[in-house]
This record gives C-alpha cells, structure tokens and sequence, in this order.
C-alpha cells in the first residue's frame, strides 16, 4: 500500500487507498491480527469478529460521506495491541476511525 494513506489510533493501525469508482460498497474492509501478539487462532478470530461487527453497527459514519463524495475506499484496519480488549473499547476506537476518514477523506 505505497500509494496509500496513514493513521494510528491505539490499538488500530489504519491504511487505506482510494479505487476507483465501481458498482462494489463504498468500503471494502479487511481486519488483520497479527500472529505474533496472538498465538491461539481462536484469539485472533474473536478480536476480528468484534472489530467487524463494530464496523456494521457504525458504518454508515463513513458510508454516507464517501457516498457524497463519490469516493471508495479500501480500507484496512490492523489491530496492534498485545492484549484483547472489550467489545465496548473496540466499538469506541472504531467510532474513532470512522469519524476521522469522513471528514479526511
């Protein structure tokens, strides 16, 4: 992702880049865990399962500006903590994210 764009908020690292314009949603999301902070699979697929579903409940934070600008995005969401957090924290960093690339996009 060379060309694309940077942001950090504990314990997200956020990338995305901009595609163009197609019949596909306005965003494409792709969560990452990484390996070396969670060894168990099961760890690592309960962490992404909260983070997706953070994301269904607070997309349209994003979904309706991209919609106005006519932009898509991919985007990637890479959590970075060595410890699992609560639901409620990670819905809270998603909002975070969500609102930052709507006004920044």
């Amino acid at each position: 992702m060379a060309e694309g764009k940077k942001y950090f908020q504990y314990p997200f690292a956020v990338k995305w880049i901009d595609l163009p314009d197609t019949q596909q949603p306005p965003v494409q999301l792709l969560v990452v865990v990484a390996k070396r902070h969670f060894k168990k699979a099961v760890d690592r697929n309960k962490i992404k399962r909260y983070v997706r579903e953070a994301y269904r409940n607070n997309k349209e934070l994003l979904s309706v500006s991209l919609k106005e600008k006519n932009k898509h995005i991919a985007l990637m969401l890479s959590y970075s903590s060595e410890k699992t957090s609560a639901y409620r924290e990670i819905e809270a960093k998603v909002q975070l994210i969500l609102k930052y690339l709507a006004q920044n996009i």
